[in-house]
């Protein structure tokens, strides 16, 4: 069975996982996801990830953070989505929590956080929103 929103998919793993207070989650890899992660990281909301195995059967392991035994991450949510995309200029990247939380973008550079997007003035597919 095909998934119609792989991102959202691994948003809904990461915040299951830290309902249960796991230490690590697993999901199917792909090249956004793996992008994903690694923006997740650089802000400091994971520990670390990797991806294991070879051609379809590829695994993306995120290692989850958590502080006095409470996770990193608050919020978690998906803003652009298969049915109603949601784009960005530069100039009107929004503000998640007054600048506390980061947005991720897809740009045509690759997929950053919307205060990156912004510095380098160019816009993008709204993705997710982390605080």
């Amino acid at each position: 069975m095909s998934m119609s929103d792989p991102v959202a998919d691994m948003l809904t793993r990461i915040r299951n996982a830290h309902m249960v207070k796991k230490k690590e989650v697993n999901m199917p890899a792909s090249n956004l996801k793996f992008a994903i992660a690694s923006v997740m990281q650089q802000e400091g909301y994971i520990e670390s990830f990797s991806v294991a195995g070879e051609k379809a059967d590829k695994t993306l392991t995120i290692k989850l953070k958590y502080y006095d035994d409470k996770p990193v991450i608050n919020l978690l949510e998906r803003i652009s989505k298969p049915s109603l995309r949601v784009y960005a200029k530069s100039t009107e990247m929004p503000n998640i929590m007054n600048g506390l939380g980061v947005v991720i973008v897809s740009t045509p550079k690759g997929v950053m956080t919307g205060q990156n997007a912004k510095t380098q003035n160019i816009g993008g597919e709204v993705l997710c929103s982390v605080f």
